[in-house]
């Protein structure tokens, strides 16, 4: 991957609503203004072209990546009561092949539900490409994203050491041990909606029957959909979903994933794609 000023398309459009720009896809001077600030802003070289590099610091992927191909002849897809098919070319086939497993265990019982899912998922993985949370900040990086947990000092002193980083900014929650347990590392971010935390793997275990507190990869090598349909099931998502297939129920379900509406137009816009193969 490479955008750079004339590039156009779908990528464009999910870059400039991640830097907050009006998303019509087309990368010109301003989208390179504002690609230069994020990457001066992040300890990347601010030379405005947006590479594997910066997509996937930017889209919070690390080396732990789903990049399997849209298409796969290899991907064997189980039977199911969905038109999943249709989203063959839509989808990778490697999350199609996850649906009919997930649908069955975390109440997915039509296609609306199944539509605000995917597209929720989609985008909070950079199209399905991120499993793993990446905490490998500049320190100016910490200081705009984690100004509780750190000054001028001590961001110089954790720069580019995600363990460290995870270790100390989750530490004491969420189920957590203290930063010196580093469970915050190994409980950080994983799976396309990013489950985190001692406490949310445990019970996402206690519910899959696989232990992903001994073995937490295995949430964003098996599990990816999985856990994310776990986080849509247990705080009863899917209630808003059933609200119907309007641009207000997708920002509502946007809410609750994201805290706010960052993306919201490429969420809406992938809705309506998936709505309308699946029904």
């Amino acid at each position: 991957m490479l955008l750079k000023v004339g590039s156009k398309g779908e990528d464009v459009k999910k870059l400039q609503e991640k830097l907050g720009l009006s998303a019509d896809g087309s990368f010109g001077p301003g989208t390179e203004k504002a690609v230069k600030n994020w990457q001066s802003a992040n300890g990347l070289k601010p030379d405005g072209l947006v590479g594997p590099g910066t997509w996937s610091k930017l889209f919070g992927t690390s080396e732990s990546v789903s990049t399997a191909p849209v298409q796969s002849s290899n991907v064997v897809i189980p039977n199911s009561n969905f038109k999943l098919d249709k989203l063959k070319g839509h989808v990778p086939d490697t999350v199609i092949a996850q649906i009919p497993d997930t649908a069955a265990k975390f109440n997915i019982t039509n296609s609306l539900r199944l539509a605000h899912f995917l597209a929720q998922c989609g985008h909070e993985s950079g199209g399905f490409r991120a499993v793993t949370e990446n905490l490998n900040y500049s320190a100016k990086g910490l200081l705009g994203t984690f100004p509780k947990y750190f000054n001028a000092t001590t961001a110089a002193q954790y720069e580019r050491k995600p363990e460290l980083i995870a270790s100390r900014v989750y530490a004491s929650r969420m189920g957590n041990g203290d930063e010196a347990s580093k469970e915050g590392f190994k409980f950080r971010g994983r799976g396309y909606i990013q489950l985190t935390g001692k406490s949310n793997y445990t019970n996402f275990a206690r519910f899959i029957g696989e232990d992903t507190v001994s073995n937490p990869d295995l949430v964003a090598t098996k599990y990816p959909l999985a856990s994310a349909a776990f986080f849509f099931d247990s705080n009863k998502l899917w209630s808003i979903c059933d609200l119907g297939s309007t641009d207000d129920v997708v920002t509502k379900v946007t809410k609750r994933v994201n805290g706010g509406t960052i993306g919201l137009a490429d969420r809406i816009k992938h809705f309506r794609e998936y709505y309308e193969l699946l029904k």
